[in-house]
C-alpha cells in the first residue's frame, strides 16, 4: 500500500514498548513441558475461569504482529521472531494443559461458588461441568490423547491455526505447513500441518451446523468464531475457500441462538449452547450485554451487519454508548470494556470509543516501566509483577493503526511487500523502529530508528535493506546529511554502517512497485543516471502531523 513520505504511520511510544515486552517473553526460553511451567508473566488468571490458561497469552499476544506489521511492512523481522515463539510454545503440554488433565466430569460440580454459578443454566447447577472444565474422556467420545484431533477442544485447535495464520501474515513463510509434533496426554507425540489441521476443522465443522464442541458438550459462539476467523484468514492467505461453514454458520447463529422480543429486537443471544442438554446459556437484563460482546472481533471481518447488530444491543444493555449514564461495569473483567472500544472504532462510533477509552485510561493503569521506561502494559490495578498479557494485547490492539485495522487483516491481506524493499538485521531491541515503510510514488523507503537506552546511543551498529531493484543505485540521506558507509552486498542488497540514535533516514530505493523489479541490476537500460534524494526530517513529519490527524499508533 502506497503512501506519502509526508505522513507515513508510525509505531508510537506505547506500541514499541508493548512490542519490547512480548519480544521478552516470546525469545526468553522457558519450559512449556509436562515436567515444566511457564514463566509467571505468561497470563493464566485473567477470565475466570474459561480463559485462565497460558495458551490464550499466546494467541491474544499474536493480535497485534499483523496490524504492526502493516504499519511498519518494510521492516517484519521482529514480528517474524516474537511470532515464532508463539506458534512453538502452542505444540506443548502447557497449550493444551486443560485437555490433558482435566479428565472425565468435574468432581467438584456440587461446590462452584456463587460467582462461576452465574455461567451455568439454573436446572443444571450441581450436576454440570463449569465452563472452562474440558472434560476429556466422557461419553460418548471417551479418552481422546491428541489435543488437536479430539471431537472438543476447538478453541485450542481454532486459535492456534489463527496463531499460525498470522506468523504467515507477517512473515511470509511456510513453516508451520510442514509437518510438527504436538504434545498429547501422557505426553505422547502426534504430528500435524497447519493445512492438514485446516481440513480437519473444516471437516468436523460440515458435519456439525451448530459448531464444534469447544469443551465437551459446550459450543461456544466466541471460540467457534475465533475458528472461523482462523479459517477466513487461511483463505486470504492461501486462496482457498474453507470459511463457508463459517458464513453458514453465522446464519445459524442468528437463527437459534438470538432470543428476539416481540418487537424485533434481541432480548438476548447464547452465552454458549450444550447440544447434548439442548439448552443455551444466556444471561439475564443488562449482562447479557457481555455474552453479545464475546465474539464480535472475530464475527466483525466476516459479517458486519450481524456484528453491528450485536454490538449496539451490548451496548444499549449495558449503557455504555448512553452519556448520560455512568459507565459500569457489571462483570470485574475489563476484557468486555476493551473488545467494545475495539468494535465502537472499527464500526465508528467515534462518541463511544473516545467515551470508553477514558474510562480506560483513568481505570486501567497505564504505564511504562523498566530501564529508560523502555516496556509498556496496563496493569489493571492488580499489584502484579506483570502486566497482563492477554487484557494488555487486547487494549493495544484498539489503539494499533486506525478504524479497519483489525478487519483489514482479514480481507485485504498484503502478500506484495514480501518482495519489496526490506529492512533486516536490526540490532534489536538496542535500536527499536518506529516507521519504515515504501513509497511508490517516489521510490524511496522511510526508516525512523528510536535508541531506548540513553547507554546504547553512538554505538556503532549496522544493518541492511534486501530486495532491491539495483543496490548500487541506492542513496540515504539522514537529517537532511548524506550517509555515505553503504557496503553493496550483492545486486539487490545493501548494508549500512551508522550509529544507535533516534534517527529518520530516507532511503532511495528506485522501486515503484513490481515492475520496478523487471530490470535487473545487470541491465544497462535499468541505469537512470543519478538518482533524486528526497530528505525528510523529524520536523517536516511533525508539521506533516499537525495537517493530517490520524487515530491510534499511527501517530
Amino acid at each position: 500500500m502506497p503512501a506519502s513520505t509526508s505522513f507515513p504511520p508510525r509505531l508510537n511510544d506505547r506500541a514499541r514498548g508493548w512490542l519490547r515486552h512480548i519480544w521478552d517473553k516470546s525469545t526468553t526460553a522457558d519450559d512449556w513441558s509436562s515436567s515444566g511451567e511457564p514463566h509467571a508473566w505468561w497470563d493464566h488468571t485473567s477470565t475466570q475461569p474459561m480463559c485462565s490458561l497460558p495458551r490464550f497469552d499466546l494467541h491474544e499476544t499474536g493480535y497485534v504482529l499483523p496490524i504492526m506489521c502493516d504499519i511498519t511492512p518494510a521492516w517484519r523481522e521482529v514480528y517474524t521472531r516474537i511470532a515464532d515463539g508463539l506458534v512453538e510454545r502452542y505444540t506443548t503440554f502447557w497449550a493444551s494443559v486443560d485437555w490433558l488433565t482435566l479428565i472425565g466430569h468435574d468432581p467438584d460440580q456440587a461446590n462452584y461458588p456463587p460467582e462461576y454459578l452465574i455461567n451455568i443454566p439454573e436446572h443444571l447447577r450441581g450436576r454440570y461441568d463449569i465452563p472452562g472444565w474440558t472434560a476429556n474422556g466422557v461419553e460418548p467420545w471417551g479418552l481422546q490423547p491428541d489435543p488437536l484431533g479430539a471431537d472438543g477442544n476447538l478453541f485450542t485447535r481454532g486459535f492456534f491455526n489463527l496463531l499460525m495464520c498470522f506468523y504467515r501474515y507477517v512473515s511470509g513463510d511456510d513453516k508451520w505447513e510442514k509437518p510438527f509434533q504436538v504434545s498429547g496426554y501422557r505426553d505422547q507425540l502426534f504430528e500435524w500441518d497447519q493445512p492438514r489441521l485446516v481440513d480437519f476443522i473444516h471437516a468436523q465443522w460440515k458435519e456439525r451446523p451448530q459448531g464444534p464442541h469447544c469443551e465437551n458438550t459446550k459450543v461456544w459462539p466466541f471460540c467457534v468464531s475465533g475458528a472461523g476467523s482462523g479459517l477466513q484468514l487461511y483463505d486470504q492467505l492461501h486462496g482457498t475457500q474453507h470459511a463457508a461453514v463459517y458464513d453458514q454458520w453465522l446464519e445459524y447463529a442468528q437463527q437459534h441462538f438470538l432470543q428476539i422480543n416481540g418487537k424485533g429486537n434481541i432480548e438476548s443471544f447464547a452465552f454458549y449452547y450444550d447440544p447434548i442438554e439442548r439448552t443455551a446459556a444466556t444471561f439475564r437484563d443488562h449482562v447479557d450485554g457481555y455474552a453479545a460482546l464475546a465474539p464480535l472481533m472475530y464475527n466483525l471481518p466476516k459479517n458486519r451487519a450481524f456484528t453491528t447488530r450485536l454490538y449496539e444491543h451490548a451496548m444499549n444493555k449495558l449503557g455504555w454508548n448512553d452519556p448520560r449514564k455512568p459507565i459500569l461495569e457489571l462483570h470485574p473483567d475489563p476484557r468486555f470494556l476493551t473488545l467494545a472500544i475495539l468494535i465502537a472504532r472499527e464500526l465508528g462510533d467515534n462518541a463511544t470509543e473516545t467515551r470508553l477509552r477514558s474510562y480506560a485510561e483513568e481505570n486501567y493503569e497505564p504505564r511504562f516501566w523498566g530501564e529508560n521506561n523502555e516496556y509498556f502494559g496496563w496493569w489493571f490495578h492488580t499489584g502484579e509483577p506483570w502486566p497482563r498479557g492477554q487484557l494488555s494485547s487486547l487494549m493495544m490492539v484498539t489503539e494499533l493503526g486506525g478504524q479497519d485495522a483489525w478487519s483489514r487483516i482479514f480481507q485485504h491481506s498484503n502478500a506484495a511487500r514480501f518482495q519489496e524493499p526490506t529492512l533486516s538485521k536490526v540490532d534489536y531491541p538496542a535500536l527499536g523502529i518506529a516507521q519504515c515503510w515504501n513509497d511508490h510514488a517516489d521510490g524511496t523507503m522511510l526508516i525512523e530508528t528510536v535508541c531506548p537506552r540513553s547507554s546504547n546511543r553512538g554505538r556503532a551498529t549496522t544493518w541492511e535493506i534486501t530486495n532491491l531493484p539495483n543496490a548500487r543505485e541506492v542513496q540515504i540521506t539522514s537529517q537532511g546529511h548524506s550517509v555515505t558507509t553503504i557496503n553493496v552486498l550483492d545486486d539487490r542488497t545493501i548494508a549500512v554502517h551508522t550509529t544507535m540514535d533516534d534517527r529518520i533516514y530516507t532511503v532511495y530505493t528506485g522501486y515503484f512497485g513490481p515492475e520496478s523489479l523487471a530490470k535487473t541490476a545487470g541491465d544497462a537500460d535499468s541505469v537512470s543516471g543519478d538518482a533524486p534524494t528526497i530528505t525528510v526530517t523529524a520536523d517536516s513529519i511533525a508539521q506533516a502531523a499537525k495537517s493530517k490527524p490520524c487515530s491510534g499508533s499511527c501517530c
